[in-house]
């Protein structure tokens, strides 16, 4: 019997032993979780025998539990390496379309050769579909699928809005409208311009042109003239007929014109300001392809959209007394756009930016609770899967309810301690020793024994 009982703890010895050395071994593991192994004491007693002078029988291991506490957070610099500050596990699949999942909190994510996100094993991400807006459209484990990271940001859209705001400067001298020449700076008070795009996403420079007339039809008018180029060629203003609004008082009866022409072909539009600074000019200036370019001469690449027209709206310009300044310069087309950007917000909203300026809102990360996560079975690879003591896996999104929040450029390090290890590991080798020395004082008592003649 005692020798059971000294076998029993040498066996639970070395279990401890085990445990620590593998806690020791994974302290550089990111996402891994230590281990604790639980023992219990071997008891056996009948109705007829004396329990006040009964002896246990030893020691067994009950189980070698994990301990799901948080481990410490390593940022880096890699934008794909994401950690769960909280509770909750990603989810991740071995295949495309496979459903089954298992549950990690190792969040070092990359790229693989098809653009999805894959961890170091080479299982993919899980995340929820999203709309245009990165609103979840389900929070379901069976709608989850791998993300696609997309190189390109699709098709071009070619510009049909420039949004201009400015001041210009009451204080400027006027020019001579018949001396204006975009090739002298001399001619005219300021300019600025703006990159649009055609419909095959290629750019365009528009210049606008701000000359202060002094000719005889705008005296006493706090006028201004805006010439227009697209890619150093003129626009003419006096193309199609209505392209541009007449300009009027407030009884309808025309004023000054609203466009205005110089000695040199060039036709640019009035903007007319009050005594107080404040815009009071005609509608947009509508730019058709036709006028793109002298005598009708498209200046947009062949192949592009032949009836293209660009809306020039001046969003509330002023005329004070301060320095030429631009505060609105926009337009509403985009080019094909090259990814230069990934970025996973703390809700786990997955963006792509690209050069373009456009952002893409992709998914949003997959993560899932268990109502005991001690009973989760190891997978290896710092991952888990569910059990019927785990209970089912409960989906939902960071930052909800008990959901942690993620942390992008950061890996979550291993919670074992390394200092209370090697504690650990002196104890389970005094117990060891101790349950040895029990084993060897039984053996020098049986050998006792049997010298007795």
């Amino acid at each position: 019997m005692s020798f059971n009982i000294a076998l029993s703890g040498i066996a639970a010895a070395q279990k401890d032993l085990n445990t620590t050395a593998n806690n020791i071994a994974n302290v550089n593991t990111a996402g891994f979780k230590e281990s604790r192994a639980e023992f219990s004491d071997v008891y056996a007693n009948s109705i007829f025998s004396n329990s006040r002078t009964a002896v246990g029988g030893g020691v067994t291991t009950n189980r070698v539990a994990q301990q799901f506490h948080q481990g410490s957070l390593q940022f880096t610099n890699n934008a794909l390496d994401l950690a769960i500050s909280g509770g909750a596990f990603f989810v991740t699949s071995s295949g495309v379309g496979s459903q089954d999942y298992t549950y990690t909190r190792a969040g070092a994510f990359k790229v693989d050769s098809d653009s999805l996100l894959v961890d170091s094993s080479g299982n993919y991400l899980q995340t929820f579909p999203v709309d245009r807006d990165g609103n979840s459209t389900s929070v379901s484990l069976t709608t989850t699928a791998p993300v696609e990271v997309p190189g390109t940001a699709g098709s071009p859209v070619k510009t049909s809005d420039v949004g201009i705001r400015m001041n210009v400067n009451a204080g400027d001298g006027s020019k001579v409208l018949a001396d204006f020449d975009p090739n002298n700076s001399e001619t005219f008070n300021n300019s600025t311009s703006v990159t649009f795009y055609d419909s095959l996403g290629e750019p365009h420079i528009l210049t606008t042109y701000f000359v202060r007339p002094q000719d005889a039809a705008y005296t006493g008018e706090s006028n201004w003239v805006a010439f227009y180029a697209i890619d150093g060629k003129q626009v003419d203003l006096a193309g199609p007929a209505g392209t541009y609004q007449t300009d009027t008082d407030a009884d309808g009866t025309p004023d000054t014109p609203a466009t205005a022409t110089n000695a040199g072909g060039w036709t640019g539009a009035v903007l007319k300001f009050n005594d107080t600074g404040v815009y009071v000019g005609s509608d947009p200036i509508a730019i058709t392809t036709e006028q793109l370019g002298v005598a009708g001469a498209n200046v947009l690449n062949l192949g592009a959209d032949g009836t293209q027209e660009l809306t020039i709206n001046f969003e509330n310009p002023t005329q004070y007394s301060a320095p030429f300044e631009v505060t609105v310069l926009s337009q509403n087309g985009t080019t094909v756009g090259r990814l230069t950007n990934v970025e996973v917000a703390p809700d786990g909203l997955i963006v792509a930016s690209y050069s373009n300026g456009t952002t893409a809102p992709l998914a949003r990360v997959a993560l899932a609770m268990f109502a005991n996560e001690q009973g989760l079975v190891q997978n290896g690879n710092t991952s888990w899967q569910p059990s019927l003591e785990s209970g089912p896996a409960l989906a939902g999104e960071a930052g909800t309810g008990t959901f942690g929040d993620i942390r992008s450029s950061a890996l979550e390090l291993s919670n074992v301690d390394l200092t209370t290890e090697l504690v650990d590991l002196i104890s389970a080798q005094r117990n060891f020793q101790a349950n040895s020395r029990a084993l060897e004082v039984n053996n020098t008592l049986q050998q006792t024994i049997l010298q007795i003649r």
